[in-house]
């Protein structure tokens, strides 16, 4: 035989072969084995230990690889297998060699593993009782134990047939807990715990009640003597399979301390169960011994054990949380909980305990005791820690306990006093919001909520921090998966249940997240009711106008997240079906807007509305609100409704009415608007339908009007007008039934703008509407400027009759509070305006207020005439209003001014007629103005822009007999009555007659001139006026306005120049000093307006021209002008000027040619011209000598030198002429005239505007005519060949042509 071979070689052979074996080698090598022997080896006591340890470890090695062999052996007969378990466990009392007895274990729980089919473990466990029955050690009971142990691990099956059939076996197992030796404690509470755990969530059930109250009893005797780690390990495995059943948490957790030193004998265990039930309920709960033992665990540095304490906790809380919540937090739980807290970074010990704590937060105990105080710090930094775990489990659990105790801490008890403490907070869950999981997001959403409340917020308030959080929160939104339906066809090819997932956690996180930003705007409401909350009080004052930290901060930035990110993302969500708590808190989010940051909210409304925010919110209550579901929709919508209309009633232009109708219209929301359910394709039905009371219809109509007035047409305009014509007839219908003031203001606003796609209204309609508007006692409540309004009115004839006057007025009221339009004021210069300036003024566009009216005059004349009653009746403010329309209208060239002409023309000479009258009667000119005469400044404006027309109308200067004479009349009458210090009327009057006399044709002004000239009361005006502004030093302030002594020197001026030509009558001369305006102009210039400075220079080219001796004017002198007397034969020739006057006024004219002003330049230059040509009537040699001086020449090359664009100066031309025509030897061939001949070849003539055309033709002829040929070599130069080649006569054709060509 091998040595390997299992037989026993002294009785081997009396040994039926039918017990051996050859196992081949492919399973064993060859090995032989004898059942018979090895049963023989293990009976015999003598045989060494060690041989019976290799026979096992061998039979061993048969279960694992040929098990089939054995099995085939043990078949032959079912005895012998019987006895060879009976033997192995005999030898596990038996035995004393631990290693033998550990291969008997292991054998025997091979075996009954392998063949538990055919093995009947009711045997194994019989005969396990016997050997407990036995009078046995517990140190021989102990391979036992071990065994029952190991066989319920391996084999499951057992533990339910154990626990239901052997309960004497089970009482053994509780009686062994009381042997003091620890190891074989350990195997037994091992035995237990494999019982509890292997027999499933009901076999614990089948436990007797004796024999599980006794277990527990006994386990927390044990648990609390042990000392070795095994079985502390044990124990608290145990004890967490019972605490799953109530039944055994009651029995734990009644047991005191002292209870189980009384009961250390085995008697008083056997007692009764419920005698024992009885006597732990009477012991005081604050004594029970299973907090103590749990806080041990805790406090151990066993991780698993106090992960297993924390299970434990939060399983016995689960059970009945008021029951025993008290009686943990008394015994400290909550504190030791924390500790562990801040002291690990384990994902299950994590998870547990903020289990535990979350179900310890439901007894208010856990906050009157502060533990909320205490353990916050160790909360805050195991959130960090969890959050860098892998799992996501721990960080979202965490979550949840800062949630609950944000949300249960009572208002008294403040967490964070100081400032770092919320700051911690905010920043672990800043963190949690930016988590990868969504759901752990949501959760640190929902704890951002808790933490928005007042009664959390430290002292200051921390607002940079709050703000933080929701731009965190905001951030994420991008990367929400929401239901849209670009999200569905993205999707469509993916796993459903992937995709819907997602999609859940999205709505879930936007759900919370609207939750967390209401609280935040409830926060932001509260903290601006106490003022004391507003700004940090801690704040440098330098710091405060930054804002960064301050309620305004916060505010804005709500609104801006609301309005860039959270309102797209929740309108997105819309595209499928809505939910209702989704829109709830968004509505809410809105109306909170409305009270944070009322100054932004204008635009804001504005902004909603244009974005379909009336349809959106009257959609939702219709398909979530009707039938009284969800109250708390429909409230927040109704809230959103009414702040939106009340806020964009108040920014309506006008503002709609008084205080009182405020109140009205928002009475009138908040009662109606929660019963207003209903579809927008409902809202015509229910416009029309009669019914009682019409307050829901008052509200359509109001919200339809809001609605409109920012661009979003709830309804079709054709509806909307028939329905509105029919509520405005039922109404009148009705009789007694007044509609409020902002209603029909709506609704007249509503027939207004949706007129144009609707039928014209008939006679009965208009009579309704006629009506309703004049029921209400002042239309300016009724107005609201829009130009559909205009064209609504005068639309239909009887109501322009009613109301045409009144809405044109409101609408000129209204443009005149929309800013100051330009005035009319200086039309006194508008002859003397270059056609450069006069351009100008023509392209400016005039504002949208003043085009409306045009287009409507254009389209109903009758406005016009409307127009022109207001002129001459209305109030001056409204008037100058009209006037500035009327003044657009007559220099825009549109196609109906010829119209206005013939109509303006009588209307105005009419109401000068009636001016006159009324000055006769009541004295003008004495300050006793009449009703009429307070238009008379609007009147001789409107007289102005006549005149200034573009071009002047034919008729007006072909028969002065008619219109246009008699208006002269009037003007010049009422001008001479005026008072002088009336400059609003008299400025405008002398203007007209200034334009009169300069536009006048040569065959018309004589009758024009004579007519002026006999009026003695205008010479008078005039002479007033120039009187009292002929002060050597500037005029004081009780002089007249520089624009009537402006106007008074230009009209002098025409009337000296048309006098001379037509040799008229002069009744009535006028003193003016002629020395006063030459030391104006000489000495005084720096001093002196421009504009007053040009008039002085026409009064003087005009005497200049009549040679100083119209019979207009008297001229005053002075010695200092014309010297001593006698006179000197020169100063004589020009008196009353006089040699030193001539050579001051040239000096004078000298320096103002200087100057860049244009008008002053060509007025200067014409002024020379005259002053040339009177010294050379009076004294040739003078005037030649005049132009001769150094002055010229200077006054040239400065000129000259001024740049290529000043070459080509009309200026500049015509005093190159006046040089060369008074034989001045200033002005050289070359380079003066070369330089601007060559100046003119490069840009060419084509590019001359009109005036500098004619001054370059009149410069070409007076070279022709002054100017020496060139010497031969001038003539190979290229200007030169350009004036030499062509005889003059054709340069000057040609100049002439070109100026021709822009006439």
């Amino acid at each position: 035989m091998a040595s390997a071979d299992i037989v026993y070689e002294q009785v081997h052979f009396r040994h039926d072969p039918k017990w051996s074996v050859r196992l081949r080698s492919a399973e064993g090598g060859g090995l032989l084995l004898c059942m018979a022997c090895v049963i023989e080896m293990l009976e015999t006591e003598e045989l060494a230990s060690v041989r019976k340890c290799f026979a096992l470890s061998r039979i061993s090695g048969i279960l694992k690889s040929s098990a089939g062999a054995l099995r085939e052996l043990f078949r032959q007969d079912h005895r012998v297998t019987l006895h060879f378990i009976t033997t192995l466990l005999g030898m596990l009392q038996t035995e004393e060699d631990p290693v033998t007895v550990e291969k008997v274990d292991q054998v025997l729980v091979q075996l009954l593993l392998e063949f538990q089919n055919e093995l009947p473990f009711h045997f194994v466990l019989d005969e396990v009782h016997k050997q407990l029955n036995g009078q046995l050690s517990g140190k021989r009971l102990l391979p036992t134990f071990n065994f029952l142990g190991n066989l319920l691990k391996t084999v499951p099956n057992v533990a339910h047939s154990f626990i239901t059939q052997y309960v004497p076996l089970l009482d053994h197992l509780c009686s062994a807990l009381v042997c003091p030796d620890e190891a074989l404690k350990t195997s037994v509470v091992h035995v237990w715990l494999q019982l509890m755990q292997t027999s499933g969530d009901t076999g614990p059930q089948y436990l007797p009640i004796a024999t599980r109250d006794r277990l527990c009893t006994l386990l927390l005797q044990t648990f609390s003597n042990a000392s070795s780690a095994q079985l502390i390990k044990n124990c608290a495995g145990l004890l967490w399979q019972l605490v799953k059943y109530e039944e055994a948490v009651s029995v734990l957790m009644s047991s005191s301390g002292s209870q189980l030193m009384c009961d250390a004998n085995e008697d008083i265990l056997t007692n009764n169960s419920q005698t024992l039930i009885q006597d732990q309920e009477q012991q005081p709960a604050d004594h029970s011994l299973l907090p103590l033992l749990l806080k041990k665990l805790l406090l151990s540095g066993d991780e698993t054990l106090q992960v297993t304490s924390a299970k434990c906790i939060a399983a016995i809380l689960v059970h009945s949380p008021s029951q025993y919540s008290g009686l943990c937090i008394k015994a400290d739980l909550p504190g030791f909980l924390f500790d562990r807290l801040a002291s690990s970074s384990s994902e299950m010990l994590l998870w547990s305990i903020y289990s535990c704590l979350v179900l310890l937060t439901e007894e208010p105990l856990f906050f009157s005791q502060c533990h909320s105080v205490y353990g916050m710090e160790s909360l805050v930094r195991s959130l960090k820690e969890a959050l860098q775990l892998s799992s996501l489990e721990a960080p979202k659990q965490g979550f949840l306990l800062l949630t609950e105790i944000l949300e249960r801490q009572p208002p008294g008890v403040h967490l964070f006093p100081s400032g770092s403490g919320f700051v911690a907070v905010s920043e672990a869950v800043k963190a949690g919001v930016s988590s990868s999981c969504l759901l752990v997001a949501a959760q640190a959403i929902k704890a951002a909520a808790a933490l928005f409340r007042l009664n959390h917020q430290s002292r200051p308030v921390q607002y940079q921090e709050v703000e933080k959080l929701i731009e965190a929160i905001t951030s994420r939104f991008p990367e929400l998966i929401l239901p849209s339906p670009a999200h569905r066809r993205r999707t469509w090819n993916k796993r459903r249940s992937d995709s819907s997932n997602q999609t859940f956690q999205s709505k879930g996180f936007l759900l919370q997240a609207l939750i967390c930003f209401q609280a935040a705007c409830r926060l932001a409401e509260e903290c601006a009711s106490e003022p004391a909350l507003l700004k940090n009080p801690f704040t440098a004052p330098y710091k405060h106008s930054d804002a960064q930290d301050s309620l305004e901060s916060v505010c804005q930035c709500l609104l801006r997240c609301c309005d860039s990110v959270w309102i797209p993302t929740v309108l997105k969500t819309c595209d499928g079906p809505p939910s209702a708590q989704i829109l709830e808190s968004l509505y809410s989010i809105l109306c909170s807007q409305f009270v944070l940051l009322p100054s932004l909210m204008p635009q804001f409304a504005s902004k909603l509305v244009s974005s379909g925010f009336y349809r959106l919110a009257v959609e939702h209550k219709a398909l979530l609100c009707a039938g009284n579901r969800n109250p708390n929709l429909n409230a927040s919508c109704c809230g959103f409704l009414q702040k939106l209309s009340m806020c964009l009633l108040f920014q309506s232009d006008p503002p709609c009415g008084s205080n009182h109708d405020f109140e009205e219209v928002e009475n009138l929301l908040q009662s109606n608007l929660s019963s207003l359910c209903c579809h927008l394709s409902d809202w015509p039905s229910l416009l029309c339908e009669y019914q009682e009371p019409r307050a829901v219809q008052y509200c359509l109509v109001m919200m339809l009007y809001l609605a409109l007035k920012q661009g979003d047409r709830l309804l079709p305009d054709q509806t909307v007008f028939s329905s509105v014509v029919v509520l405005l007839q039922s109404v009148q219908e009705q009789g007694n039934c007044v509609l409020p003031r902002s209603v029909l203001r709506s609704a007249l606003y509503l027939l207004a703008v949706t007129q144009d796609k609707s039928p014209s209204l008939d006679g009965a309609h208009l009579n309704y509407i006629s009506k309703v508007l004049s029921s209400c006692q002042s239309f300016s409540s009724l107005y609201s400027h829009h130009p559909a309004l205009l064209h609504f009115i005068w639309r239909y004839p009887e109501l322009a009759d009613k109301f045409g006057t009144l809405v044109l007025e409101l609408w000129l009221a209204k443009k005149s509070q929309m800013g100051a339009r330009q005035d009319t004021a200086g039309m006194q210069e508008s002859n003397e305006k270059t056609e450069s300036q006069t351009q100008q003024d023509q392209d400016q566009e005039p504002d949208l207020e003043t085009l409306e009216l045009l287009a409507l005059m254009e389209k109903y004349p009758n406005v016009m005439l409307t127009l022109l009653d207001m002129v001459v009746s209305g109030e001056a403010p409204l008037a100058e209003h009209v006037l500035y329309v009327l003044k657009v209208l007559l220099l825009g060239q549109r196609e109906f001014v010829t119209d206005l002409g013939a109509s303006l023309g009588p209307a105005l000479l009419q109401a000068l007629q009636r001016i006159s009258v009324d000055s006769m009667a009541n004295g003008l000119g004495q300050g006793h103005a009449a009703p009429a005469a307070n238009s008379l400044p609007v009147v001789l404006k409107l007289l102005c822009l006549m005149q200034a027309s573009d071009p002047p109308s034919p008729s007006i200067y072909s028969n002065m007999e008619g219109v246009c004479f008699k208006l002269l009349y009037h003007v010049s009458s009422i001008g001479g009555m005026l008072k002088p210090t009336n400059t609003e009327s008299l400025l405008p009057a002398l203007n007209f007659l200034q334009c009169c006399l300069s536009q006048s044709p040569a065959d018309s002004s004589d009758r024009a001139v004579s007519m002026l000239l006999s009026n003695s009361g205008l010479m008078d005006q005039l002479q007033t006026v120039i009187s009292s502004s002929s002060a050597p030093s500037p005029p004081p302030s009780g002089c007249p306005p520089l624009a009537l002594l402006c106007c008074s020197h230009l009209l002098l001026s025409s009337l000296i120049t048309l006098q001379r030509i037509h040799s008229t009558q002069v009744h009535k001369s006028i003193i003016w000093s002629l020395d006063m305006a030459v030391q104006r102009l000489f000495c005084q210039k720096r001093n002196t307006d421009n504009l007053l400075l040009v008039s002085y220079l026409r009064m003087l080219q005009a005497l200049l021209d009549a040679d100083l001796a119209s019979p207009v004017v008297s001229l005053s002198t002075s010695p200092g002008l014309v010297g001593p007397r006698p006179l000197e034969a020169e100063d004589g020739a020009l008196y009353p000027l006089g040699s030193t006057g001539a050579q001051c006024l040239l000096t004078a004219l000298t320096g103002l040619l200087m100057q860049k002003h244009e008008l002053l330049l060509r007025t200067s230059v014409n002024c020379l011209s005259s002053l040339l040509g009177f010294l050379k009537r009076k004294n040739p040699d003078l005037a030649k000598h005049a132009v001769c001086q150094p002055w010229s020449q200077f006054l040239l090359y400065c000129s000259l030198s001024s740049g290529e664009k000043c070459l080509l100066h009309p200026a500049l031309l015509r005093l190159i002429t006046l040089l060369l025509q008074y034989s001045s030897t200033a002005v050289l061939w070359e380079p003066d005239l070369l330089r601007v001949l060559d100046t003119v070849e490069r840009s060419g003539i084509k590019e001359l505007n009109h005036e500098a055309a004619r001054a370059l033709r009149l410069l070409l002829t007076q070279i022709q005519s002054s100017v020496p040929l060139p010497t031969e070599h001038h003539k190979l130069r290229r200007p030169l060949s350009f004036v030499q080649v062509k005889p003059a006569g054709e340069i000057v054709a040609l100049v002439e042509w070109s100026v021709e060509s822009r006439m």
